[in-house]
């Protein structure tokens, strides 16, 4: 079918709960986000894009996840447990082009306390499927080819590497990115959604919680 724009409605998991961004989420993902650990991967362009105070992280999210047409950015939120609608993270589906049925799964950071837990493949599972049910043919993925942790997480999900895009952008402290690119197509995705859908049935039941 010829793909449309998903309506921004919450996307709700067993872990995971993703609610369309609002004003209202900035204070609760300046608390989960605005650390050094999640920029200096290559987020937000790097060590030199970390917001230096409440302020300037409110720029930068009203810059990085206002709802437009072509996007729709995502609050991600606990579900279960005792830190249940607590916010660990955010993520968007962007650049939405629906005559060429493609669409960019990116944006996303976490609160570290949540790596290497459910969280993130649940997350994918959800706006993927988002994607693909709205008859996308193609969601790309990319990531700074220096941030080793986002392309692992990225290739874990099964998605295919298309190559690397040179000086592709000026990050923050004036140096230049090279971007990695993958994408899974939509016959793909049935072997992509079985592989999370396994990592979350290892995951089991219990809440994803943050320690204390």
């Amino acid at each position: 079918m010829p793909a449309t724009r998903p309506t921004p409605v919450p996307l709700v998991g067993r872990v995971v709960e993703l609610t369309p961004m609002t004003d209202a989420d900035v204070p609760a993902l300046e608390r989960a986000i605005r650390r050094p650990e999640v920029f200096s991967g290559g987020y937000g362009g790097g060590p030199g894009g970390l917001p230096v105070d409440a302020e300037a992280f409110a720029a930068f999210i009203r810059a990085s996840y206002t709802p437009e047409e072509d996007a729709l950015p995502f609050a991600v939120r606990l579900r279960h447990g005792r830190d249940a609608g607590v916010v660990v993270g955010a993520t968007k589906l962007g650049d939405l082009d629906l005559s060429n049925e493609t669409a960019h799964l990116g944006w996303t950071a976490y609160d570290p306390r949540v790596w290497a837990t459910a969280v993130n493949a649940e997350t994918k599972l959800l706006v993927l499927g988002l994607a693909f049910d709205h008859g996308f043919g193609r969601v790309k993925l990319q990531a700074d080819a220096v941030n080793a942790r986002s392309r692992g997480a990225i290739e874990k999900l099964g998605a295919r590497f298309e190559g690397v895009l040179r000086r592709h952008k000026r990050r923050p402290d004036g140096s230049w990115r090279d971007t990695a690119v993958y994408s899974i197509l939509a016959d793909e995705w049935p072997r992509v959604r079985a592989g999370l859908e396994t990592r979350l049935a290892a995951w089991g039941d219990r809440p994803v919680e943050l320690p204390r």
